[in-house]
C-alpha cells in the first residue's frame, strides 16, 4: 500500500510554545515528537504568510516566485498590485503530484484565491474577499460544503481593540474549518491532504501581550493571561481528531511558515527618511497619514519605503521610476550610503538595534515581479516599520495599523510524525525549503532539480 501524507499548517506556530512552553498540555503534539523528526525550520526572507507558505510549497524562493508580501510595486510604477493565486507561476507540490495521477485536497494554503483546478478538490484562503465568490474547486464543492457547515468563514478581524470579538470570532472560525477538514479527509480520495489554519496567526497578534511576561506592555493577572495557551490546546485536541482519521500508512507533518514574539513597537521608516533628506513630502501630512495619499515631492525624493513586519525600500531611479531622479550610476552608491545609514537605526532611549539589511539580488536566486532595493529587518524583526507619516517622533508604542501585539519571527515549527517509526529524533539546520521534496520523497515522485530544499530523513 502506497502512503499518503496530510500537512497541518498552523500560521504562525512558535516553536518556543510548541517544543518548549506549553508542550506538557499538548499530548497529541507531544506525542508526535517520539515517532519520527523534528526541529525548529529556517523560513524565507521575508518571514509573512505571503510569501511563506507558497516558498513551503514549491521549494522556490521569494525572488524565484515574484512575491515579496501581500501588496507589490506595479512596473517600477508608483501604483501597487495585491498578490493572489494567479501570481504563483511555479509548480506546487499538489501540481506535481497531478500531473502524476495523484489526487490532493487543498484547504485555506495561502494565496489560493482564486482557486486552481486541482486532481482533487481546493478551498481557498484568508485572502477571499468574501463567501458570494467561487472559492472552491470544484465549483460544486462550495455548495457542499455550506449545506453542511454554512458559509465558510475565511477571516477574523483581529486588530481590534475588541479582544472578546477577536476571541470568540476566531474559536468559532477554526472550529468550522477543522469539520470541513474532517469531513473533506473521510469523504475525497487523497494522497495528500494539505490546510492552513490562520487562527492561530490571529491569536498571536491580539494576545501575545497578555502572556508573554517579556512584553512591554504584559500586566501581570489580566484577564487574557491564558487565552494563548487555551488557543494551542484546544489546537491540539483537533490534532488528535486528524490522527484519528488516518491510519500507519499516513506521514503527518505539522508545519508553521514562520514564529512569533512580542513586538517592542513601530519605527517610522518614511519619517526616518524624510528627516534624512531622502524623502520629500508638500506640505505638512496629518499624524498617520499614509504614504499613497500625502503629497510625494518626486522631483525630490530619492527613496520611500513600506511597512510591515519588514520594512521595504525604494530607490527613485532616473529612467526606471515613472519621475526618477538618482542616476543610474548612482544607484549603487545610493544603497551602500543608505545601508549604512540603516545600520545605524538605534532604540527610542539610544539602546543598539540588532538590524538587518538585505540585497535582494543577493539572497534570491532569481529576482521576478518588482522586488524592493533593500529589504530591512528593524533590531532583527522586533520592531515594525510604520510606513505612515506626520510623526514627532521616529518611534511609536502600537502598531500603526491598529493594535498588534506580536511581530514574526525567523523560526517556526517542523514536526514530521510516522506512526512507523519507533524513535523520535531532533533536527538541526531544518529550512522552510526543506518540505516540499520531503513530501514528493515520501509519496515516491521525484524531486524537481530545481526545487532548492533537500529531502528529510528519518
Amino acid at each position: 500500500m502506497s502512503r499518503k501524507v496530510l500537512i497541518i499548517g498552523l500560521d504562525c506556530a512558535a516553536p518556543e510554545l510548541v517544543f518548549e512552553k506549553f508542550l506538557d498540555e499538548l499530548p497529541n503534539l507531544r506525542k508526535m515528537l517520539g515517532h519520527g523528526v523534528h526541529g525548529r525550520l529556517k523560513t524565507c526572507i521575508p518571514p509573512i504568510t505571503i510569501p511563506a507558505w507558497m516558498v513551503m510549497m514549491t521549494s522556490r524562493d521569494p525572488g524565484t516566485l515574484g512575491l515579496y508580501g501581500f501588496r507589490h510595486k506595479k512596473s517600477y510604477s508608483y501604483d501597487v498590485w495585491i498578490a493572489s493565486s494567479r501570481s504563483i507561476k511555479h509548480k506546487t507540490v499538489w501540481d506535481i503530484l497531478s500531473e502524476r495521477g495523484l489526487k490532493s485536497c487543498v484547504v485555506s494554503v495561502p494565496p489560493s484565491y482564486p482557486p486552481k483546478p486541482v486532481n482533487g478538490c481546493m478551498v481557498s484562503c484568508f485572502i477571499t474577499p468574501d463567501a458570494t465568490k467561487d472559492y472552491t474547486y470544484p465549483k460544486e464543492l462550495k455548495g457542499e460544503l455550506e449545506a453542511r457547515f454554512g458559509e465558510y468563514i475565511f477571516d477574523v478581524e483581529f486588530r481590534t481593540e475588541d479582544r472578546d470579538r477577536v476571541l470568540k470570532e476566531t474559536y468559532e472560525m477554526t472550529r468550522q474549518h477543522f469539520n470541513v477538514i474532517k469531513y473533506l479527509m473521510q469523504e475525497k480520495e487523497w494522497s495528500l491532504f494539505v490546510f492552513v489554519e490562520i487562527g492561530l496567526d490571529r491569536i498571536h497578534h491580539a494576545f501575545w501581550k497578555f502572556f508573554d511576561r517579556e512584553h512591554p506592555k504584559y500586566v501581570p493577572n489580566n484577564r487574557y493571561e491564558n487565552v494563548v495557551k487555551e488557543y494551542y490546546k484546544y489546537l491540539d485536541r483537533e490534532i488528535g481528531d486528524l490522527l484519528n482519521l488516518v491510519d500507519d500508512e499516513t506521514v503527518v507533518l505539522v508545519v508553521s511558515d514562520h514564529g512569533a514574539k512580542g513586538m517592542k513597537g513601530a519605527f517610522c521608516i518614511n519619517q526616518w527618511l524624510i528627516r534624512e533628506g531622502y524623502l520629500t513630502i508638500k506640505g505638512k501630512p496629518e499624524r498617520g497619514a499614509r504614504l499613497e495619499e500625502s503629497q510625494i515631492d518626486w522631483s525630490k525624493t530619492k527613496a520611500w519605503g513600506w511597512g510591515g513586519y519588514y520594512a521595504r525600500i525604494f530607490v527613485n531611479v532616473e529612467g526606471r521610476e515613472p519621475q526618477g531622479i538618482v542616476p543610474p550610476e548612482d544607484y549603487e552608491k545610493t544603497l551602500d550610503e543608505l545601508t549604512e545609514k540603516l545600520k545605524q537605526i538605534h532604540g527610542p532611549n539610544g539602546e543598539k538595534f540588532d538590524n538587518r539589511i538585505y540585497r535582494p539580488e543577493e539572497i534570491y536566486d532569481e529576482l521576478n515581479g518588482d522586488s524592493p532595493d533593500l529589504i530591512v529587518y528593524l533590531d532583527n524583526l522586533s520592531w515594525r516599520s510604520a510606513g505612515t507619516i506626520g510623526y514627532d517622533t521616529l518611534y511609536l508604542s502600537e502598531n500603526d495599523t491598529g493594535p498588534d501585539d506580536a511581530v514574526h519571527s525567523e523560526y517556526g515549527v517542523f514536526i514530521l510524525y510516522d506512526p512507523k517509526s519507533e524513535t523520535g529524533t531532533e533536527l538541526q539546520n531544518l529550512s522552510i525549503f526543506d518540505v516540499a521534496p520531503t513530501v514528493l520523497s515520501i509519496l515516491d515522485v521525484p524531486v524537481p532539480e530545481e526545487m532548492k530544499g533537500k529531502t528529510i530523513t528519518w
